[in-house]
């Protein structure tokens, strides 16, 4: 790891903190909250594998004629990333997208799965993200959360897309899981498997092997320009700030729900 991404996680740690330590984490010890949490916490894992795919497109052929396009090592990271998210294998050993495998979890522990359904319909429509988001009245922290990362994927240099996805997504997701994974099993044992999988693989996953690929792939992109490392910086801790504010709507919601 280079001095600019010791620079990097240092300047973000305070954010990062906020989200691996946040309070919502001590309310999810019951099923209807973790449904409450998972009907939220979705809309991320629905945008962060299109920011995934984003990626792909930038630093990959993904046209035809093929022709080679930009570096073969980061051409090989965002591959390698692609196939674990894109293809990984579900609890049952069936290939499945870690999106679908959490639909299904979604489905087991009995959470609604129609709003985020009903978003997928209307992408696939033509309905643009944003206007989506507005069509479903979706809370200002959802929608803002997810504008924010289409923002990023359409509108920002290839650098500080991937410094978002790795520092702001994909080497954020172990540590932040843990806080839930930790007293899962103990406290509902035998009633969120599909959950519990999902969480465990993205532990065993992106903090051994896809953090790694994700942070080389900045370190590619960003090289020893320190510019690109300052916008790098900047759009991260934008990105932790707005999952800080998607996590104080999860436990506004569930607090609510407990109250009654």
């Amino acid at each position: 790891m280079n001095t600019h991404t010791l620079q990097l996680q240092t300047a973000i740690a305070p954010f990062r903190q906020q989200i691996t330590d946040h309070g919502l984490y001590r309310h999810l010890n019951n099923v209807q909250a973790i449904q409450a949490f998972t009907e939220t916490h979705v809309f991320a894992v629905w945008d962060f594998m299109s920011l995934l795919k984003g990626l792909q497109q930038h630093l990959t052929c993904t046209k035809l004629p093929w022709v080679p396009v930009g570096s073969a090592d980061t051409r090989y990271l965002i591959n390698e990333i692609v196939i674990g998210e894109e293809s990984d294998i579900d609890m049952h050993g069936k290939r499945c997208s870690h999106f679908e495998m959490y639909l299904t979890a979604m489905n087991e522990l009995g959470a609604n799965t129609s709003t985020i359904g009903r978003l997928l319909t209307y992408i696939q429509n033509g309905t643009a993200v944003t206007e989506a988001l507005q069509q479903l009245a979706l809370p200002a922290a959802v929608q803002n959360f997810v504008n924010y990362t289409f923002n990023v994927a359409a509108m920002q240099p290839v650098h500080v897309q991937a410094a978002v996805f790795t520092f702001g997504r994909e080497d954020l997701i172990p540590d932040m899981f843990y806080a839930i994974v930790k007293d899962l099993n103990e406290q509902l044992k035998g009633k969120l498997n599909g959950f519990d999988y999902y969480l465990q693989r993205h532990i065993e996953v992106d903090g051994d092997h896809h953090s790694h690929l994700a942070i080389q792939m900045v370190e590619e992109l960003c090289g020893n320009d320190v510019k690109k490392w300052e916008e790098a910086t900047i759009a991260v801790s934008k990105a932790l700030q707005h999952r800080k504010l998607l996590w104080d709507c999860v436990e506004e919601r569930v607090i609510k729900m407990a109250a009654l």
